[in-house]
């Protein structure tokens, strides 16, 4: 193709990314504030459909179920990434948001192990599974989308919109469960008021539909399709041309993934466990205000991320990590609201900078025809065996080992071998253009030749 006839992959104008900022956005929204509702409720989840005389057994099968989604995330990502490949970005996140929408639906609804017996349980996994599946989809998606039709110099600020709403879904998640906590007793939370959040997120299922169904696909998707060069199997191109960019994006996605759960899901348990025992109301509220500071400082890590790169982004972000986790869960567990607050900023920070650098990485690695599968693949295998169990992960190894902080240990460990492997291999791709299908080989190399892909990869765009 004559560089005349190349497409451009700029935003004609910012009026659509407007539009995608709020469609992806609300989806995005839903998507986790499910996964939050799930996470602060686990207790009372774990009593209604796994009871047992000892509560932390009870807990402990909840957080199993909430990491029984993520082993069927990377389906999800094959899936629905294949679809976002050969059908269009908005094909599949208007699949995702209504998958996670019914299921979330449906699990208001369920009856508990009393009504149904071992029905209940079974029933809850498969509705976790399916929620699974929509997510495993919708944040390559959404990433897609928005970092596709996004200014090249500010990708990581645009990105931070996807991270930001991911955290709100969060927060709206806590502060919802904080009502609940303060206007209800533990048998009507266990009874009916666990469901509450689920019911409430329905009407958002029909907005983000409406929305994403409106939207036109981006300028970079639709000139493939206008060059016939959709890929006939897009997770298959994607692993034998870029298997060096999949193994860095399930690294950076580990160290994000696990440091986000622990935030957004395991904090709130562990407050409120035999070993730190602070009300549940205050856990909520400390757990909600750290989450809303990291909501803030995402659009911040995006602009950091745009003016000094990926690859500082994530070395500072994961060393930063390795580091303060422990000392941020000694902080955690004294049990005060000031110092869980202090504990979860430590860690907020350099989440938030890390958060933001994986997304745009996601989308910057991988040319159009394979992006949303190898990316997506990348970043749910990540999440199905390195991030989802995290928060089961972390509440064991605080039962079983009697040390202030032991609960971080896990999150050290990640972030430790990933620093290591991205200190080695990840390149810089910021102020790249997208890659496109002409891009065939593996952008993924060593810290010594990282400036050359970026010179190489502008002159084949222009």
């Amino acid at each position: 193709m004559s560089s005349t006839a190349r497409p451009s992959y700029e935003p004609a104008s910012p009026a659509p990314l407007t539009k995608l900022a709020t469609a992806g956005g609300l989806g995005n929204f839903l998507e986790w504030f499910d996964f939050a509702a799930y996470g602060f409720f686990a207790a009372s989840i774990g009593r209604v459909f796994f009871p047992s005389d000892d509560p932390t057994t009870s807990l402990l099968s909840s957080l199993a179920v909430f990491g029984v989604a993520f082993v069927v995330r990377p389906l999800g990502g094959i899936t629905v990434g294949a679809i976002g490949d050969r059908l269009g970005r908005r094909a599949a996140l208007s699949l995702t948001v209504l998958l996670m929408g019914v299921a979330t639906t449906l699990m208001a609804l369920l009856p508990g192990y009393d009504a149904i017996g071992v029905a209940a349980p079974i029933l809850l996994v498969l509705l976790r599974c399916t929620q699974g599946l929509a997510a495993g989809g919708e944040w390559a998606g959404a990433a897609s989308f928005l970092v596709e039709y996004a200014p090249r110099q500010h990708r990581g600020l645009w990105g931070s919109i996807l991270t930001s709403t991911a955290a709100m879904g969060a927060v709206v998640g806590c502060f919802v469960a904080v009502i609940l906590d303060s206007v209800l007793t533990v048998e009507q939370l266990d009874s009916w008021g666990w469901r509450v959040p689920f019911l409430l997120a329905t009407p958002l299922v029909g907005a983000g539909l409406y929305v994403r169904l409106r939207l036109e696909d981006t300028p970079a998707f639709r000139a493939l399709q206008q060059e016939h060069k959709l890929a006939r199997s897009p997770l298959r191109e994607a692993f034998a041309r870029h298997k060096k960019s999949m193994t860095l994006v399930f690294f950076c996605s580990a160290v994000h993934g696990v440091c986000f759960y622990y935030l957004a899901t395991y904090v709130i348990n562990f407050l409120t466990s035999a070993q730190i025992g602070m009300n549940r109301t205050q856990a909520l509220v400390g757990t909600a205000i750290g989450l809303s500071i990291y909501t803030v400082l995402c659009p911040l890590a995006g602009i950091v991320s745009d003016r000094i790169g990926r690859r500082p982004s994530m070395l500072v972000g994961s060393a930063a990590m390795a580091v303060l986790a422990i000392p941020a869960f000694i902080l955690i567990a004294q049990g005060s609201l000031w110092t869980t607050i202090v504990g979860m900023t430590m860690l907020a920070v350099f989440e938030a900078l890390v958060n933001v650098t994986t997304l745009v990485l996601l989308i910057e690695m991988f040319p159009t025809s394979t992006r949303m599968s190898g990316g997506s693949t990348g970043y749910n295998l990540a999440l199905a065996a390195i991030a989802g169990p995290a928060p089961l992960i972390a509440a064991a190894v605080a039962a079983n080992v009697d040390l202030v902080g032991s609960a971080a240990f896990y999150m050290v460990a990640v972030a430790a071998i990933g620093f290591v492997v991205l200190l080695i291999w990840l390149p810089e791709t910021v102020g790249n253009p997208l890659l496109t299908d002409d891009d065939t080989a593996d952008t993924a190399g060593t810290a010594a030749d990282s400036a050359v892909p970026e010179r190489k990869l502008t002159e084949r765009a222009n």
